[in-house]
C-alpha cells in the first residue's frame, strides 16, 4: 500500500509538472491549480514612464477549492502617488466548464470575474483592475495544451467604478474596456521528465491588447517571459512587457517589468 501511494504521488507531480508550461506569466490560464491546495505570491512590477521609476508590489492568497473552482486574494501596494502605500485589493474567481483531455494533451475552457478597489486618483483612460482603478471584470479563457507547447486566448470586459472624489480634473475618467489576449508557453527543460525535483524552464510570449469602446483607442503590448519551477512547488517568473501599437496614452503598465515569487502547499485545505 506504502508504494502504492509513493506511485500516485509521483505520478500526480509528473502530470503537474507535464502541465508547466500553462502557468504563464501575465494571464492566467484556463486550467485551475491543484484540488485542495493554497498558493501564496509575491509579485513586484516595476514601471518606468511616469515620467521616474515607480513600482508596486502585490501579495496574493490563491485556493483551489477543487478541480473546476479557484479563488485569488490580491493586495495592491506601490509609491504611485508619491511614498510607499496600500492602494487597494482584489478578489478573482474562476471557474472551468470545459475539459477535453486526449493524450499529451487537453483543451480547457473558463470563466472569471474579478471585483477591485483602489484609492488611486484617476489619471488615465486605460482600466487596470489590479491596482489602478476600482471595478468589476468578467471574461472567457481558452487553453490548449499540446506535448510541449500551451496556447491560451483570453476575452475580457471591464467596468470601472465612477468616484469623481478621486477623479483628477482634465484627465479622462475611464468607464468601459474590451481586453484580449493571446499567450503561447513551451517547455524548454527538462527534455525527458525524470522526477519531480528536476527544474523546470519554460519561456513564454504574450500579445496583451485592450480597446475602449467609447473612444476607439487601443493598444498592443507584447511581452516575453522565463519561468523556472523548483521542486514542483516553487516557481520563479521574470518577465518584460512593451507596447508594439496603440494611440491610448498615459498608461501605467507601459514598459514594465515583472519579477514573482510563488510558493504551493498541495492538500493545505481539508
Amino acid at each position: 500500500m506504502k508504494r502504492l501511494i509513493i506511485i500516485a504521488l509521483v505520478l500526480s507531480s509528473a502530470f503537474q509538472h507535464a502541465f508547466s508550461q500553462e502557468l504563464y506569466v501575465f494571464t492566467e490560464p484556463a486550467s485551475n491549480m491543484p484540488t485542495k491546495s493554497i498558493g501564496v505570491r509575491l509579485t513586484n512590477e516595476g514601471m518606468f514612464n511616469n515620467p521616474g521609476f515607480v513600482s508596486r508590489t502585490i501579495p496574493e492568497v490563491m485556493f483551489g477549492f477543487n478541480k473546476n473552482l479557484m479563488m485569488h486574494a490580491q493586495a495592491f501596494l506601490s509609491d504611485m502617488d508619491g511614498k510607499y502605500r496600500l492602494e487597494g485589493g482584489s478578489l478573482y474567481g474562476k471557474y472551468r466548464f470545459l475539459s477535453i483531455d486526449e493524450v499529451q494533451s487537453h483543451f480547457r475552457a473558463a470563466a472569471f470575474g474579478r471585483i477591485s478597489t483602489s484609492k488611486r486618483p484617476t489619471y488615465t483612460r486605460d482600466i487596470n483592475l489590479e491596482g489602478d482603478n476600482s471595478g468589476v471584470q468578467g471574461g472567457f479563457i481558452f487553453t490548449q495544451l499540446l506535448h510541449k507547447l500551451a496556447l491560451s486566448a483570453t476575452l475580457g470586459y471591464a467596468h470601472a467604478f465612477k468616484d469623481h472624489d478621486r477623479q483628477v480634473p482634465g484627465m479622462p475618467g475611464p468607464n468601459n474596456m474590451f481586453s484580449y489576449s493571446l499567450s503561447s508557453g513551451y517547455l524548454v527543460l527538462p527534455f525527458i521528465y525524470k522526477n519531480y525535483k528536476e527544474p523546470n524552464v519554460n519561456v513564454y510570449f504574450e500579445m496583451l491588447g485592450k480597446t475602449d469602446p467609447g473612444s476607439g483607442q487601443s493598444y498592443l503590448d507584447l511581452a516575453p517571459a522565463v519561468q523556472v519551477i523548483l521542486n514542483s512547488t516553487t516557481r520563479i517568473d521574470l518577465g518584460y512587457r512593451f507596447q508594439a501599437t496603440g494611440n491610448m496614452t498615459d498608461r501605467y503598465t507601459k514598459n514594465m517589468y515583472l519579477v514573482r515569487a510563488e510558493f504551493n502547499f498541495f492538500n493545505a485545505l481539508k
